[in-house]
């Protein structure tokens, strides 16, 4: 998206702005979802999904198999107890390890897909590709279905990722472009946040207030016209700037937080993308995505490991912690999660060099907070991580059971251009009853 400057706004470049925040203008309404058989009470008001980007190694995470040997489990021979008795983890992971109480496993995910694309697809919208229909992705669904109330008057979208799109699938599919996530950009570990049409790059916020000025003054034909448009889209610039000035885009001013809590999450890029999502939750949006990529190690795998691991732990492990320390994490769930594992044996060979390929036949999740149980287990591969040995868990079980605990009706119908009856979830999608 390119960057837009106030002094440059047109009214088409308003409505763009617009767009991309995920700012309604009153111009058009979209038919909610109709509901279905019973829905049971909401626990959940928030979902932060970690979205795995490429695809993490299933035994260098949160399945190991040291007994398998070196040519599947590499240098990591050694994982580690966690504060759950019988569970353990990454030697990487020491501060997941003290938090896995708040967390459950489920190490029987699979769907049996080894494409990027099509593997995200499903993970992330629980449906099979290839199907009549391309289904939105959960984000959507909840921003259709939950962000009608979201933060600061409507003012932040409903649906945001952290930083930068998934880019693997459209992430709302059949429905109307307003519900496709805000993708901040920038990073918010640099000085400060640049969040792509809130913030500029350079330009400082007495400046930016300065081409509004200009900007009005400029604007006389704005003045003459007394029509319902054009007041609606003066009302909306008024919201585009109380976005970029005013109190609702303090949000992502990372600034505002104590350097203890900063250096908590880590000063990089995932880590200061937790705490964001932690101050997006706590302003009432209903759906964060941290799209963490650089998971797909086809090459020098455990090398990555050993840079990107420590990097999760703290991030993730200060999260759970902090939105429990908040009174937080009863309300908002946390979803873990690539669009498949990574080969179980090691590829040692030349050109991959210790590295890891696509592996859908299962792999891991993570699930905590917004009703689900901790210090759970679901599941179970084979010795080697090869295949599910027991309790399959499939995509739309994991969505279905998200949808749960904030009290989405699964059979409720979603709106589409054709007018099909289209339910939430598929038929035949289970539930994490293990753990909810």
């Amino acid at each position: 998206m390119r960057q837009i400057y106030p002094l440059e706004f047109s009214r088409r470049d308003l409505l763009r702005l617009m767009g991309a925040a995920g700012l309604a203008l009153p111009l058009r309404a979209d038919l909610p979802a109709t509901p279905g058989s019973a829905v049971k009470p909401a626990k959940a008001k928030a979902v932060i999904q970690i979205w795995m980007w490429g695809g993490p190694a299933h035994l260098d995470t949160f399945d190991p198999k040291p007994a398998a040997g070196y040519d599947y489990c590499g240098p990591f021979d050694k994982p580690i107890a966690t504060n759950v008795a019988g569970v353990q983890i990454n030697e990487l992971l020491p501060l997941l390890a003290k938090q896995a109480d708040k967390y459950s496993l489920i190490r029987s995910m699979t769907h049996g897909i080894y494409a990027h694309e099509t593997a995200s697809y499903a993970v992330q919208t629980g449906r099979k590709p290839g199907e009549r229909l391309v289904y939105p992705s959960a984000g959507a669904v909840v921003s259709l279905l939950k962000g009608k109330d979201t933060a600061a008057g409507g003012l932040i979208p409903p649906y945001i990722v952290l930083t930068q799109p998934q880019g693997r699938f459209s992430e709302n599919g059949f429905l109307p472009e307003r519900y496709r996530p805000f993708a901040t950009g920038g990073d918010p570990a640099q000085a400060r946040f640049a969040v792509e049409g809130i913030v500029a790059p350079g330009v400082t916020d007495k400046r930016q207030q300065d081409r509004r000025q200009l900007l009005h003054q400029l604007n006389t034909l704005a003045k003459a016209r007394a029509d319902a448009a054009w007041k609606d889209l003066d009302q909306a610039e008024q919201q585009a700037y109380e976005l970029i000035l005013g109190d609702a885009g303090k949000v992502f001013d990372l600034t505002q937080e104590k350097d203890e809590m900063r250096d908590r999450y880590g000063r990089n890029t995932f880590g200061q993308s937790c705490l964001a999502a932690r101050r997006l939750v706590e302003r009432g949006v209903p759906y964060i995505t941290i799209n963490y990529q650089g998971w797909d190690t086809h090459r020098q795998n455990f090398q990555t490991m050993r840079q990107k691991l420590p990097q999760m732990d703290k991030g993730l492990a200060t999260l759970l912690q902090d939105l429990d320390e908040r009174g937080l994490l009863a309300s908002t769930v946390v979803w873990w999660s690539g669009e498949f594992g990574r080969t179980p044996r090691v590829q040692w060979e030349a050109p991959w060099n210790g590295g890891r390929n696509h592996w859908g036949d299962c792999f891991c999740a993570l699930v905590a907070g917004g009703g689900f149980k901790g210090g759970q287990v679901v599941g179970s591969t084979d010795a080697r991580g090869e295949q599910v040995r027991d309790r399959p868990v499939y995509p739309a079980d994991v969505i279905g059971s998200i949808f749960q605990v904030l009290g989405i009706d699964p059979d409720g119908k979603l709106p589409n251009p054709q007018g099909l009856d289209v339910p939430v979830m598929p038929a035949g999608a289970g539930r994490l009853t293990e753990i909810l």
